[in-house]
């Protein structure tokens, strides 16, 4: 095991009927900027209470921010802020409204050139105002962690960024909110959970038992309650046991000690700056491909996880048993409602020749993965082995 270092400062409060509370974790001197996406939360009762519950404090909203938040539009919620003197951030939506306002948080009070280069050009975040979020979706865990993931439009480009000043003060996770989410949503959080611990887990041994368990713990359970959930999105433990397993799938603690992949992600990010694909669709096309190209150095890690997530015995022949990791894999993601073929969303080899020259040409982006052998030529040939 690695040496590491565990930090995770977010207060989380959990459970039915917690939305209220929210008031008492804001300063009442604060005026808060309420930050949301399409306006569901208009409709399912979310809105009026945070209203409700911010009734003593100065507010201003937000709405709009899209399911991949658009800088372009962050940067209007930034001039907003600055206009209206805004000093705390509330973040009531899923991952992508929580990713949006962590950047409108670090963009109010940069001092640079361009927020942007916090992206592009890793500039460090130097200052950042308080967020909270009362959460609407599981899905992304970034309720719990310091990290955001962020869509220009202007050039075709999703980057991530992050930094320990971004870090939500709180998070209020409410599993009843389950309840009126579209189906859609629920199956994409399902996967987008699953192949967060994936990319922790599905790496190569270090002899960290305590991360490998919690791992496939993890896996396990989202294979058990994630049918339960689509097939009764009101059943409160179920909905309860789901938005917990997203939060823990990405808080840190997984990766700890442990090295991290990624490659999925960065492939995916591609594919939905370039064609508008739901994130968690573009992880349930790439992983099996990773898998396979990288099924030799990734093979003690699949044969684990073959064993002990899928029940699958490995003794007598080995490639059968990575083969078989593989194709269970793709069929939960299909069970789950997923399409998992680039031909499944009329993308071909014109998408995959521009994604490989992107990465090609973007430094830090031609070698991905735990061990920096994900390579433009492989990027190529996994997503030539999804069409």
């Amino acid at each position: 095991m690695e040496n590491f270092t565990f930090y995770n400062p977010v207060k989380i409060i959990f459970g039915k009927g917690e939305i209220p509370g929210v008031a008492a974790q804001i300063p009442e001197t604060s005026h808060v900027m309420v930050l949301y996406g399409g306006g569901s939360i208009k409709k399912n009762g979310i809105h009026a209470q945070v209203k409700d519950a911010l009734k003593n404090h100065k507010v201003t909203e937000f709405g709009g921010i899209e399911a991949n938040p658009k800088y372009e539009t962050l940067m209007k919620a930034v001039e907003l802020v600055k206009e209206k003197d805004v000093d705390f951030l509330l973040a009531v939506g899923g991952g992508s409204v929580i990713d949006g306002t962590k950047f409108v948080a670090a963009a109010a009070l940069y001092e640079g050139e361009d927020p942007w280069y916090m992206l592009s050009k890793g500039e460090k975040v130097k200052a950042a105002l308080p967020v909270g979020v009362v959460l609407t979706l599981q899905a992304t865990g970034s309720e719990i962690n310091a990290g955001a993931v962020i869509n220009r439009e202007s050039t075709k480009e999703k980057l991530p960024f992050g930094h320990p000043r971004l870090f939500p003060r709180f998070s209020v996770l409410d599993p009843e909110v389950v309840y009126s989410l579209p189906e859609r949503q629920v199956r994409n959080g399902i996967v987008d959970a699953f192949v967060h611990v994936m990319e922790q887990y599905l790496t190569y041994p270090v002899n960290a038992e305590v991360q490998d368990r919690w791992s496939e713990g993890l896996l396990n359970a989202l294979v058990e309650t994630g049918p339960k959930v689509l097939s009764n999105q009101k059943n409160y433990d179920n909905a309860a046991n789901l938005m917990w397993e997203a939060t823990m799938a990405l808080n840190g603690l997984v990766a700890s000690g442990v090295p991290e992949d990624w490659s999925t992600h960065m492939i995916g990010h591609e594919l939905t700056a370039l064609h508008g694909i739901d994130h968690a669709e573009t992880l349930a096309i790439v992983l099996p491909g990773v898998m396979q190209e990288m099924r030799h150095e990734k093979s003690e890690k699949i044969l684990q996880y073959a064993a002990r997530v899928w029940g699958r015995c490995c003794d007598d022949n080995e490639d059968m048993a990575i083969n078989d990791a593989i194709e269970k894999t793709e069929t939960f993601f299909k069970k789950m409602g997923m399409k998992t073929r680039l031909s499944d969303h009329n993308i071909g080899m014109d998408t995959i020749k521009e994604i490989v020259s992107r990465l090609s040409l973007r430094p830090g982006f031609d070698a991905l993965g735990e061990r920096e052998s994900v390579s433009p030529e492989r990027v190529r040939k996994i997503l030539e082995s999804r069409i």
